[in-house]
């Protein structure tokens, strides 16, 4: 994959990167043996991707499960540590980073893990899981921490007096609203989002989805958002690359991704969005066979085994990660043959998602509606 970020990085200038992604790699190795243990293969989870956030923007990373997204979130995080590659946050190299230097700089970044059920410590209080993190820093300490926690419980739409409950005692919307509060005690620049809403009832995603926008608009927050729903997507990300296998296979902004998708994994994944109108008539693009083992990846181009315009070249040579034009990049040898199927033409004029703008203005109008009453109260 071409990954000069020279030419990968930012398109709009009047922005500020935040972070860089070169070359990741994150290979899984797979052994034998008990006692005397040797490698017979390892698991290709993220292999050689690039890609770069500005500062306030949020990036969404999207595919199919097990193409690497949620690996490559832990990665920035170095909740894991990469095979190789280099991840810059904020001008600095953290794969170099160890022990409390790699303490500090996680101060400014956090994540939002996708289960609200099981990322919250059933023992522990809210007000003690939000002030986990402020202690650990040693940001604050006694009543200026109880103050904090309950500002951030203002920020996220709960109660002061929630903080003395169990993680038990509330909903899944509400579990995660303590998530995000947990992320933000400790004012990071950049949050990764591991599919948030993705465990929620579609009624609660919106809510959840609003207040994420919200908080970056209040605090100029950064965000690398997972997500399979395309739809949720679609009104967050700012830009959005698509991962299969490991690999990114096209990124740009999503206005462009979702008129004119030159991957044909892309416009399989948008044909899938349901169009909320009977009367519209189209087929989805079904993709042939299942998604090759990381273990074994295909040669040449990983997707090649289920394209359907795949060529013989695509078995040989694995496409570079180009730029078609205008911050457009995309990994195939063949994009410029390849046209809009009718099936994601819905896409182009937004009718395909345009079902979560209710659920997004319904709750805002709640909203404003309860802050106007506690006002006038």
């Amino acid at each position: 994959m071409n990954s000069d970020m020279k030419t990968l990085n930012n398109v709009d200038g009047s922005r500020k990167v935040i972070l860089r992604v070169e070359k990741l790699v994150k290979h899984f190795p797979i052994t034998k043996g008990i006692v005397m243990q040797s490698q017979v293969g390892a698991v290709k989870a993220v292999d050689d991707i690039s890609f770069h956030i500005n500062q306030g923007e949020t990036l969404a990373v999207v595919g199919e499960s097990g193409c690497g997204k949620s690996t490559t979130g832990r990665l920035i995080l170095r909740l894991i540590e990469p095979t190789s590659g280099s991840i810059e946050f904020d001008g600095v190299d953290i794969t170099t980073l160890k022990g409390n230097e790699m303490r500090a700089m996680r101060r400014e970044m956090q994540i939002i893990f996708q289960d609200p059920y099981a990322s919250l410590n059933p023992r522990m209080t809210v007000g003690d899981i939000i002030a986990e993190p402020l202690e650990v820093h040693n940001i604050v300490r006694g009543k200026a921490k109880r103050e904090r926690v309950e500002e951030l419980l203002k920020v996220v739409g709960l109660s002061p007096w929630h903080l003395v409950r169990y993680p038990h005692e509330f909903s899944g919307g509400q579990r995660q609203r303590i998530g995000v509060a947990r992320a933000l005690a400790v004012n990071p620049k950049l949050i990764v989002c591991d599919e948030p809403v993705s465990a929620l009832d579609v009624s609660i995603q919106a809510q959840v989805v609003n207040l994420l926008q919200d908080l970056q608009t209040q605090f100029g927050l950064s965000y690398l958002f997972i997500a399979h729903d395309l739809a949720v997507v679609k009104h967050i990300a700012d830009r959005v690359a698509v991962m299969y296998l490991g690999k990114i296979v096209e990124l740009v902004d999503k206005k462009t991704l979702y008129e004119t998708p030159r991957h044909p994994y892309t416009q399989a994944l948008l044909s899938a969005i349901p169009v909320p109108d009977p009367a519209v008539k189209r087929e989805r693009i079904i993709l042939q066979g299942d998604v090759p083992s990381p273990i074994n990846p295909p040669s040449g181009c990983r997707f090649h085994t289920r394209c359907p315009y795949a060529q013989e070249r695509c078995k040989i040579e694995d496409p570079a990660f180009e730029d078609t034009g205008g911050g457009h990049y995309v990994a195939c040898h063949f994009w410029q043959d390849i046209e809009v199927p009718e099936a994601v033409s819905a896409i182009r004029s937004g009718n395909a998602s345009d079902h979560y703008l209710p659920r997004l203005a319904a709750y805002r109008r709640a909203t404003e509606k309860k802050a106007a009453a506690d006002k006038a109260g």
